[in-house]
């Protein structure tokens, strides 16, 4: 990434006056020689989650994020409530991917010459349609890229292009099923358990903008747009990692471990005498200051302990002597027994406790900002801090169509006679 900001920075200005006419299209954002993306800018014609979770990242990161909804009812995630913002129906689940971003409402059938136009002056498109659908309408890649040969036309599905399930509306808990992570996940001889948050199409979000940025520093050098492919499934399989690859090269099935690792010994949450203690000891030597800091060190002088591979065979006899040990204090009382501690440990804490504490308040992860309601919002900001670079909260989440007639007018010129009209004709809102 350093390589690529170094890049940019020298070639910033080419990208800033680039597009199939070699006509200046200039962005409304204020401009910030500091934003790795500032410059660029992104048509998000994304909805729920996956997308909009990329298109965030790129905003965060300084690019012009113009989202795309439908008149009337926007992003399907505006809805996905309770809770709302007090007073308000605006859904806290949208605000969480959505930051940094300005809405504009378009009939995407109606509206085809508004879409294309903005295009031109674009950097990048993403969607998240079922394959097919915007191609019906003249917007797939082969049609966009007709008017716009330099754009970055991103798409996110559930499945790809090809293959039998190709036609199937894609969620984040069905990739995760049919791609084998409910298997691996829940407590040992129980049910399958999804994971707490949408894990395979935040990582799906965090493929595809990595793509993007690798695909804008390849146009750099060809002048080249391309069509990026990232879908839910394939993402869910690759991220199996050594589930995947144990079963690949040895046959060996996964199966549910609870927070147990099937490779690791002891790594797991441990019940305290108030609530649970992860700890995880992956060498010897971490085994052996755990064994110390539990007044268990005659534990390291049996063989059948001595090493990770030994420990692994003999976890049913192991396992339970540690979980009487940890029952014996409070977390508050394991964490001071385990300052300073060769291995890693932590308590697995409601998220209350997350945002109470004091590490995520050092580090001022999250922000607050005035929604355009009025009212004010927390938000979490980028996990990402750079060196130089700036990677921030800039804006907060729109609401639906709050900035249709800036960009109709800053954008792409147009009068207001001609805005009145499409939005009398119900093409814009």
């Amino acid at each position: 990434m350093s390589a690529f900001m170094f890049k940019w920075i020298k070639t910033k200005h080419l990208l800033n006056i680039y597009n199939i006419k070699n006509q200046r299209h200039t962005c409304t954002s204020i401009a910030d020689n500091k934003s790795p993306l500032s410059g660029i800018r992104v048509l998000d014609l994304t909805r729920i989650i996956a997308g909009p979770y990329c298109t965030m990242i790129l905003g965060d990161l300084g690019a012009e994020i113009l989202k795309i909804e439908k008149p009337g009812s926007g992003d399907e995630a505006r809805k996905w409530g309770p809770p709302f913002i007090e007073g308000t129906e605006e859904a806290t689940y949208f605000l969480s991917v959505n930051r940094n971003k300005k809405s504009i409402c378009i009939d995407l059938k109606e509206g085809r010459d508004v879409i294309y136009e903005l295009a031109k002056k674009s950097d990048v498109l993403v969607e998240n349609y079922v394959p097919g659908k915007l191609k019906n309408m003249g917007l797939g890649y082969e049609d966009i890229s007709k008017v716009a040969p330099h754009l970055i036309y991103c798409s996110l599905t559930g499945y790809g292009y090809e293959g039998p399930y190709t036609n199937r509306p894609g969620y984040d808990v069905i990739a995760a099923s049919i791609g084998g992570l409910l298997h691996i996940t829940g407590p040992k001889d129980g049910s399958p358990c999804k994971v707490g948050v949408a894990v395979t199409d935040l990582a799906t979000g965090l493929y595809a903008h990595g793509a993007i940025l690798a695909a804008l520093y390849q146009r750099m050098k060809t002048n080249k747009g391309q069509w990026i492919q990232c879908n839910l499934l394939s993402t869910q399989v690759a991220s199996l990692i050594n589930i995947g690859s144990n079963y690949l090269n040895t046959g060996k099935e996964g199966v549910r471990w609870g927070s147990e690792h099937e490779s690791i010994v002891p790594y797991e949450a441990f019940h305290t005498k108030d609530g649970y203690m992860t700890v995880g000891t992956g060498s010897d030597a971490q085994f052996l200051d755990l064994l110390k800091r539990m007044q268990l060190l005659k534990l390291s002088e049996i063989d059948k302990y001595k090493n990770n591979k030994a420990r692994v065979e003999n976890r049913n006899e192991l396992l339970p002597i540690l979980r009487e040990k940890f029952r014996t204090k409070t977390n508050k009382e394991w964490e001071i027994v385990f300052k300073g501690a060769l291995f890693p440990y932590g308590p697995i804490n409601t998220i209350r406790q997350v945002f109470e504490d004091p590490h995520i308040k050092h580090i001022k992860l999250v922000q607050e900002m005035e929604h355009p309601t009025g009212k004010k919002i927390k938000v979490v900001g980028p996990a990402v801090t750079y060196s130089y670079a700036t990677n921030k909260v800039r804006t907060a989440p729109p609401m639906m169509g709050q900035h249709t007639t800036e960009i109709l007018k800053n954008i792409l010129n147009y009068t207001d006679d001609k805005i009145q009209t499409l939005k009398k004709a119900k093409i814009v809102q």
